[in-house]
């Protein structure tokens, strides 16, 4: 025979007194005890609702019905063991509120979120105890988000001296980085499946401009918390990559709140703020920056925005270009155009001059000319006076004219002498006269110093 629980203190071994303990009379029904308990809960807790702070697990939605059951968990302060747990469901009114959390936060109502909720406390004798969901504080789950995050930076900037804060601003090592001039080849980190990477590749391959661009795929898990070490890795991957990258381009689609959470993570954080190249973010959100956005060079909304982002820097580039070039042939026309106008200048100086020169040197030959024939007139002249003056003197000088002043020329062997050194006694000598010659012969010599002449 089997041993069966105690009957009033007394232990039933009896398999048929066990069978007879079914016609006893003070035995209730689960359903009718579960009403009594569903009485007594509705009497303490009727018209009470109360503002509940717990985490969601558990969570299923019924879209059909649009009903929400899951469970409220509460973990503790110090672990992450489970303290209280109770199931609870939204419907109705409660579903509606939901509805509006998740617009209001971008936060999908789901698992792992923690929650401040407005409940009320109900027992259903098939469903037994459960909290009915009346409100959602959707300040509350945004408040303990923010918090978390900027807790975040708080600690970024403490532990790292590559990030600083300035005002609203994070100034990081990556975001003082100035962008190559030309950007061609990029890093892409993005979800394998990741519609926002093509269409960030679409834009960017398949630009109206031309512009030739290499796009390397780092491909990871881009959203949950869990795989912020995974993500982490994969920008180490990059960096030791070897390849001279212009960028890094993180992308992500757009999502619920609770999907960028990964973004917020301390050690992304870190590992883009001092990434040794410019990092752009096209991350998809449309309202509140990340803090990988924070740390990165370049935040953008969208992976659209980043391909667009940077065909217009490679644009303005290309502008600069064309604008140098116009600017060295405006340049060189208008240096061109004065270099010509010099030389014209110069060429009409050189002909004026050319012109002005020959005019003086004509006149001045003409004067020379001028000057060479009254020059010549007064040499003749000044000549023919000096020849006659001469003509005068040589004819005053003439032999015969100073004859004729009784003057006479004496030969000696058919040489005039002008002395009588040579003339001896018996010489004979030829004495003549302006009209007549005397043959004379030299009797006697005498010297005297002239005194004795009477001329």
């Amino acid at each position: 025979m089997g041993v069966y629980p105690p009957i009033n203190g007394r232990i039933a071994t009896d398999y048929n007194i066990f069978i007879g303990m079914t016609d006893r009379v003070d035995h209730l029904r689960l359903s009718e005890l579960n009403r009594k308990i569903a009485v007594a809960i509705d009497a303490a807790f009727r018209s009470m609702t109360y503002w509940v702070v717990a985490d969601v697990t558990n969570h299923t939605y019924r879209e059909q019905k649009n009903y929400h059951s899951f469970e409220l968990v509460e973990k503790g302060s110090d672990t992450s063991d489970i303290v209280a747990r109770i199931s609870a469901k939204a419907w109705g009114k409660g579903a509606s509120r939901i509805l509006e959390f998740e617009k209001l936060t971008g936060q999908v109502f789901t698992n792992n979120i923690h929650v401040l909720l407005n409940v009320a406390v109900i027992f259903h004798p098939k469903y037994g105890l459960q909290l009915d969901i009346i409100d959602i504080d959707p300040a509350f789950t945004l408040g303990a988000l923010e918090q978390q995050r900027m807790a975040t930076l708080a600690r970024l900037v403490a532990e790292n001296d590559f990030i600083q804060k300035s005002g609203d601003q994070y100034i990081t090592r990556n975001n003082l980085l100035r962008l190559p001039a030309v950007i061609q080849r990029v890093a892409l980190i993005s979800s394998a499946t990741s519609a926002g990477a093509e269409d960030f590749r679409h834009s960017l391959l398949n630009n109206s401009y031309g512009f030739d661009f290499r796009v390397d795929d780092y491909y990871t898990t881009v959203q949950g918390e869990s795989n912020a070490k995974q993500f982490r890795d994969k920008i180490v991957e990059v960096y030791k990559s070897g390849i001279v990258y212009d960028v890094l381009v993180i992308i992500r689609g757009g999502g619920a709140q609770s999907d960028f959470l990964l973004f917020d993570n301390y050690g992304i954080g870190q590992a883009i703020a001092k990434f040794p190249l410019p990092v752009i973010t096209g991350i998809g959100h449309q309202k509140n920056e990340t803090i990988a956005d924070l740390m990165a060079h370049t935040p953008l909304k969208t992976p659209t925005k980043v391909a667009e982002f940077i065909i217009a820097h490679n644009k303005a580039f290309e502008e600069r270009i064309r604008n140098i070039q116009k600017n060295i042939l405006i340049k060189s026309q208008q240096l061109f155009s004065s270099r010509t106008r010099q030389i014209n200048a110069i060429n009409s100086q050189l002909v004026n001059n050319s012109r002005d020169i020959l005019f003086l040197r004509k006149t001045a030959l003409s004067n020379l000319k001028a000057n060479i024939k009254t020059s010549n007139f007064h040499f003749v002249r000044n000549a023919a006076g000096s020849l006659s003056h001469y003509a005068s003197l040589v004819k005053m000088m003439a032999p015969q004219n100073i004859l004729r002043k009784g003057f006479a020329i004496v030969k000696m062997d058919g040489q005039i002498q002008t002395n009588a050194d040579g003339m001896e006694a018996g010489s004979r000598i030829a004495i003549n006269f302006a009209d007549t010659t005397v043959l004379s012969e030299v009797i006697n010599k005498t010297k005297h110093d002239g005194s004795e002449y009477d001329i």
